[in-house]
C-alpha cells in the first residue's frame, strides 16, 4: 500500500510539473503579440496609435506613427510613418520595408502575398513578413490564379490622383518568381 501511495505521489507531480509547463509555454506565446491601442475616436482623423505588450507595457509609443494599420504584431505589423509612407516594422520597431500603397493604404493581400518596395523596385511579402520574391521590378500587379504581371523597364503615367503604368515588356511570374512562358 505505500508503494501505491508513493506512485500515486509521484504521478501527481508529475501531471503538475506537466501542466505548469503546457501554461508557461502557452503564456510565453501569448507574450510573443503586441496589441494596438488608440487615444481619441477610434474613426476620426487624428486617432493615435501605438502597440503594448500583454502585460499592458507600451512597447510602441502612441503617436509615433501617423497610423498603425494591422490590429496586433507578432512577425511584423504595417504602419503609416508621419510622412505618409507605409511601412512594415517588427516587434523591435525596425523597419524592414516599405509597403506598396494601393487605395491610400496598405496593398491588398492577394494569393498571401502583398506588393512592397525596397531601394525603389517592387517585390513580394508574405502574411509573416517574410519577403518572397525579392524586389526587382519596375511595376507589378497583384498575383491572380497563381501569377502577376511584371516589368522591369516601365514608366508611371501620372493622371491626377491615379497615375498607369507602361511597357513594352511585360512578362508573368509565378508564386516564386520564375517566369512563366
Amino acid at each position: 500500500m505505500n508503494i501505491k501511495k508513493r506512485d500515486i505521489y509521484s504521478l501527481s507531480i508529475l501531471l503538475i510539473l506537466t501542466f505548469s509547463a503546457a501554461c508557461s509555454r502557452k503564456s510565453a506565446e501569448k507574450d510573443d503579440y503586441l496589441f494596438k491601442i488608440y487615444e481619441g475616436k477610434f474613426d476620426e482623423f487624428g486617432v493615435k496609435t501605438g502597440y503594448i505588450n500583454t502585460r499592458g507595457d507600451t512597447v510602441i509609443a502612441l503617436g509615433k506613427y501617423l497610423y498603425c494599420y494591422s490590429d496586433t504584431l507578432k512577425n511584423y505589423a504595417i504602419v503609416m510613418k508621419n510622412n505618409g509612407d507605409i511601412i512594415a516594422i517588427d516587434r523591435n520597431d525596425n523597419e524592414l520595408f516599405k509597403v506598396y500603397k494601393y487605395d491610400n493604404g496598405p496593398d491588398y493581400i492577394s494569393e498571401g502575398l502583398f506588393r512592397i518596395i525596397v531601394n525603389g523596385k517592387i517585390g513580394y511579402a508574405d502574411t509573416t513578413g517574410k519577403i518572397i520574391i525579392e524586389p526587382q521590378f519596375d511595376c507589378a500587379y497583384p498575383f491572380k490564379d497563381g501569377k502577376a504581371k511584371v516589368s522591369l523597364d516601365c514608366m508611371t503615367i501620372e493622371n491626377g490622383e491615379h497615375h498607369q503604368w507602361q511597357s513594352s515588356k511585360w512578362f508573368y511570374i509565378d508564386r516564386k518568381g520564375n517566369t512563366i512562358q
